[in-house]
Formats: C-alpha cells, sequence, structure tokens
C-alpha cells in the first residue's frame, strides 16, 4: 500500500505479510521504495519510509536485514487474535482476505 503523509511530505509504503518474517523481504521493500523515489518523489518530499508488517518476527533477524538498508524502514508484527473483538467482528476473517485476493 502507498500513502503520502502530508504534514511531514514523504511517501510511506506499507507492506503486509502473513508468516514469519524473511530477510529477502527487505530487498523487496528496498526495490519498492526505489520505485517510488524514481517515478513519484521530487527533491522538495522527505526521504520515503517502508514499513514491512508481518505476522511473526524475530528481533535478531530483523536487526541484521534492516543493518545495512540505505532507505528507512521498519518491521512489525500483528496477529488478528490481539484486536478487540469488536474490531474482529467489523474486519473480514483471515481467510476470507487470503480467498479475495486470490481470485483477482
Amino acid at each position: 500500500m502507498l500513502f503520502f503523509h502530508v504534514r511531514q511530505l514523504r511517501y510511506v509504503i506499507v507492506d503486509l505479510k502473513e508468516g514469519a518474517f524473511e530477510p529477502s523481504f527487505t530487498g523487496q521493500l528496498d526495490f519498492y521504495i526505489a520505485l517510488v523515489d524514481d517515478h513519484l518523489r521530487s527533491d522538495m518530499h522527505r526521504p520515503t519510509v517502508g514499513i514491512l508488517i508481518r505476522g511473526d518476527k524475530s528481533d535478531r533477524i530483523v536487526r541484521y536485514a534492516l543493518s545495512q538498508a540505505g532507505s528507512p524502514m521498519a518491521v512489525a508484527t500483528y496477529t488478528y487474535e490481539a484486536l478487540p473483538a469488536e474490531e474482529q467482528q467489523s474486519l473480514p476473517d483471515a481467510k476470507k482476505l487470503l480467498d479475495a485476493i486470490a481470485d483477482e
């Protein structure tokens, strides 16, 4: 997902992935950042930020994977089950989301 932060004047790329973190995903995110920087970002914009959200991560692997990143990046985890019940009911379950993506 690509966003533009109006106050900070920067593009923000959010990459949602299911499962455990793999170091190769930082390379993919860096690729997305390079594309945005080449095609959208101008000199007046601040550096593009990449955020990778995964189902699981090892802090040690993330630290090594991001240690040489040339662009600002962050890795976070999420769990559907950790959402409050009220929010879970307002969202489709994970299987429905995955089925919708697979149909495209």
